[in-house]
């Protein structure tokens, strides 16, 4: 049999191949670069001597060398090289450029901040485009709208980040703290002033930093647990989120208001929700039970509580106004007089510390009950959130009243801004589970009674409701009340929610408020969603909850299943009907409808700018309102730097207003009918080509063979399993996460692309393409996307993975469709290079490149020496390098899954 050979395999005519456009690398990032990998190379010469340093130059060469002339013959003998390196010395070189790309990344990151504060110093924000600017979006939603009613939709704007924990976040904590510190003294370095002694001692510490990083083991010994996951999501609520919403607020009055910013109530109120699945989502993640729910409630309080009594502490320190200049109000007076009765002995040493500054002792106060709340003081705890921003608008009152405009609305509204948007539960926790485990709890609870004798998951499915209850009852009903519902196929799987809850608790008045949420996941349950919608109205608990809560629904959205289930091209064309189709069905019943968007950082799983894809959205379906999960690396990389963050925030928050705007709806509206034929075609060319592949006969045996699959379920990188429990013969329990998470360690980016090629060569109508491009938001994002993901893959590189399986057809038939779709997008796009016309993407993935295919061909060198078997003694090693190496291609593609 002939066998796919990768390195006598015809390659695709040059202006196909992967031709990343080159773009100029400024000089600050260029400086910041050189800089730490020279540090680094002193480093590796420190720890492993000469010899280390010029194994890695030696290969560093060789790939560029590989990556500017690909038909030079440099790959080959990169490979060579690689070949003959013992598998300790494999290792060192994997963990050497794994720390580059570190190193590379902090760069990178901290030249965006340099960039945005440059920007924001030298532009007016108006005039900045719409999408990319909270100012300029107000202005334009203004010009169609008129003022009132774009304040009006500025008062109803609702942003819900919703942090998941899925196992995408390669990097150990001990890691990523090595790399924030050295973050900062790159930052410190940019400082104009430093220089002489201040410059050799920055020099000093980024060195032992570096070397720390260096000799931290990349590889986790064991998994994190749940509540490791909610302590690192947690750190960045600390380091960056709660000072980086109120922030937002802030801005924004600013641009509103202008000088009278500061100095009356704010123009709108805070807009952000923040929401976690850590310690809530049980589905296929067994380590997930009720007393894990419990305590990372108790956790995510701990740190709101802890945050609040700081900040009200500082907000006090600075009201040293004093009662003849700033008289307090008989409201103020009242509410001290009630805090005297609660504990005599406080009050009286405060007003000892704070003698004739009213204002302040009542926030000192407040700042004691604040702790007493956290440490569950019943004398003085406060009973919610709501009680505590009370009182503060009694003091702001009374500051205003007295004439205090400014102290009134400077820290101490920043202060009432974080009590409204984080509360005392930090991130509203939500619980998921997969419906058939409830059809099993209820069938089981149906044949044995509550009292019988249950299986062990049916109790802990009712004691999963008594966290509920319990969490409601100690952080309110805004702490978890949502419940969302994997794989929603009928109605019953909703209703089977409430009926649990009941079973859960002796009396109906003990059973905690619950939204149940269908997740919609598969083509089949997203073509079947409008049907389980309206049998859902029919269910009493969810017309109560209609009743309760202003006929208020919430609906999820799965992208990677769907796109694991029918291909990339028709899971985003599925998803757009999906949405419209439900959009008319609230539009029908008179409800205020919030679609979830489960869009994963990777591009396979709906990754991509969130701002643009707002804007994609069929007419109505966003209607101020956008959540969306934000799950492993993607926290970190839009919300770890309070700067980035701000940036992330405002442009979604700027696409959700203009996402309602005439010209929006009107553009998406046209765009969806004129290009109708079009998207019917791509939907059942790709489809089809699609399903051709993954359902050819051996193909899951197969992918497991030619992609890290089966390693990647041995990395300690998150708590869930990689399986829902079948075995790799079927792929249709495989997590979309490791489906994706494979095929970009691969260099193919399969989950992202394929199909998509076929759909266009078929349909041949290049005018028609560009016209849609153009025109249609949706194909538009697609595109990009696509040619953001092909950025990523190596013709070269996937070659040698694919050669790992004996399967030759399959190897062609994904390398054709590689190929093709690569062709069709440069010619829909008129380019001549991938991301010829995205600087800053382009740039990015030109900087590490050619480091990444160094880590690929380790890599590969592991797979093929696990998959002949021929070294059984030396397994666990290559298995090591494998790990290392999987953790490397991570940092340098910076897509895990």
């Amino acid at each position: 049999m002939a066998y796919f050979d990768p390195v006598t395999a015809p390659l695709p005519p040059r202006d196909v191949r992967r031709g990343l456009a080159h773009h100029e690398v400024p000089d600050p990032l260029r400086n910041d670069v050189r800089v730490l990998g020279e540090f680094l190379g002193r480093v590796l010469r420190e720890a492993g001597g000469d010899e280390l340093l010029a194994d890695v130059e030696r290969l560093r060469e060789l790939a560029i060398d590989a990556h500017d002339e690909p038909d030079g013959g440099a790959l080959e003998r990169a490979e060579q090289l690689v070949a003959t390196f013992s598998l300790a010395r494999a290792e060192q070189v994997a963990r050497a450029f794994t720390c580059y790309f570190h190193l590379a990344n902090t760069a990178e990151e901290y030249h965006r901040v340099r960039v945005l504060r440059e920007r924001e110093a030298s532009l007016e924000p108006r005039t900045l485009a719409p999408d990319d600017s909270l100012p300029a979006a107000v202005a334009q939603a203004t010009a169609e709208l008129g003022r009132e009613e774009t304040l009006r939709r500025l008062q109803a704007l609702e942003f819900r980040p919703v942090f998941t924990a899925h196992p995408t976040e390669a990097r150990r904590r001990a890691v990523s703290s090595a790399i924030r510190r050295i973050a900062e003294l790159v930052a410190e370095r940019d400082v104009r002033s430093i220089g002489g002694m201040s410059l050799v001692e920055n020099d000093r510490r980024l060195l032992a930093e570096i070397d720390t990083l260096w000799r931290t083991a990349p590889l986790r010994q064991a998994k994190p647990t749940v509540l490791d996951e909610v302590r690192t999501v947690l750190n960045v609520f600390d380091s960056t989120l709660s000072e980086v919403f109120p922030e937002v607020y802030r801005r924004l009055d600013d641009w509103l208001l202008g000088d009278a910013a500061g100095t009356t109530a704010p123009a709108v109120r805070p807009f952000a929700r923040v929401g976690t699945w850590i310690g809530g989502d049980r589905d296929g993640n067994p380590n997930v039970t009720a007393e894990v729910t419990r305590e990372a409630a108790a956790l995510a309080s701990e740190r709101a509580l802890r945050s609040l009594e700081v900040a009200t502490r500082r907000t006090a320190d600075t009201l040293t106004l004093e009662s003849e200049s700033t008289p307090p109000s008989g409201e103020l007076l009242a509410l001290w007089q009630r805090q005297r009765i609660m504990s005599e002995a406080v009050t009286a040493r405060i007003a000892g510390e704070a003698p004739g500054e009213p204002h302040r002792r009542v926030l000192l106060v407040v700042a004691e009950r604040v702790a007493a709340t956290r440490e569950r003081h019943s004398d003085l705890a406060y009973a919610s959130a709501q009680d505590l921003e009370s009182d503060l608008l009694v003091v702001q009152r009374s500051l205003a009243a007295a004439g205090a405009s400014r102290p009134a609305y400077g820290d101490l509204q920043r202060l009432v801004w974080q009590v409204t948007t984080f509360g005392f539960h930090l991130a509203e926790l939500e619980v998921r589970q997969h419906s058939q485990v409830h059809a099993a709890a209820l069938a089981d609870l149906e044949a044995h009674g509550v009292e019988g004798a249950l299986e062990q998951r049916t109790l802990e499915v009712l004691d999963t409701f008594r966290a509920i209850g319990n969490v409601q009852r100690r952080f309110g009903v805004l702490a978890a009340r949502r419940y969302i519902v994997s794989f929603t196929q009928s109605a019953e799987h909703l209703a089977a929610v409430y009926r649990l809850a009941e079973y859960a608790f002796e009396g109906a008045d003990e059973v905690p408020v619950i939204d149940a949420i269908p997740l919609f996941e598969t083509f089949a349950d997203l073509e079947a969603s409008v049907d389980i919608l309206e049998g859902a109205l029919a269910i009493p608990q969810v017309q109560r909850r209609l009743a309760e809560n202003g006929r208020r629904v919430e609906v999820m959205l799965g992208y990677s299943d769907s796109s694991k289930d029918v291909g990339p091209v028709s899971a985003t064309l599925a998803l757009d009907t999906a949405q419209r189709r439900i959009t008319e069905w609230a539009e029908r019943h008179g409800i205020a409808l919030t679609l979830f968007h489960g869009r994963g950082g990777a591009l396979g799983r709906g990754g991509g700018p969130a701002n643009r894809a707002v804007l994609a959205q069929p007419p109505g379906s966003v209607d101020g309102r956008f959540k969306l999960t934000e799950q492993g690396e993607v926290i970190f990389a839009r919300y770890g730097d309070p700067v980035i963050a701000a940036r992330h925030i405002e442009q979604v928050v700027a696409a959700t207003l203009l996402a309602g705007t005439p010209s929006i709806e009107k553009r998406n509206a046209e765009a969806t009918e004129r290009f109708a034929a079009l998207a019917a075609k791509l939907d059942d060319i790709s489809r089809t080509r699609f399903h051709e592949l993954v359902r050819a006969d051996g193909f899951p045996q197969w992918f497991a063979e030619v992609t890290p699959l089966e390693e990647v379920g041995l990395l300690p990188i998150g708590s869930r399993p990689a399986r829902r429990g079948l075995s790799v013969s079927s792929l249709d329990d495989l997590r979309a996460i490791p489906w994706v998470f494979s095929w970009s360690q691969a260099r193919i980016n399969l989950a992202g692309w394929y199909g998509l090629g076929t759909a266009l060569d078929a349909i041949g109508d290049l005018d028609e393409l560009r016209a849609a491009y153009a025109q249609w938001p949706l194909f538009t994002t697609m595109i990009d996307n696509v040619e953001m993901s092909l950025a990523k893959t190596d013709e070269r590189i996937a070659a040698r993975y694919l050669a790992l399986g004996d399967r030759p057809d399959l190897a062609e038939q994904v390398m054709s469709e590689m190929t093709l779709t690569r062709r069709s997008v440069l010619a829909i796009t008129d380019s001549d290079a991938i991301l010829s016309r995205r600087r800053i993407l382009g740039r990015a993935v030109q900087l590490r490149s050619p480091y990444v295919d160094a880590l690929s061909l380790l890599q590969l060198r592991a797979l093929r020496g696990l998959r002949t078997g021929d070294a059984v003694e030396q397994a666990d090693d290559l298995r090591r390098l494998l790990l290392l190496t999987v953790n490397g291609v991570a940092a340098g593609v910076q897509n895990t899954g």
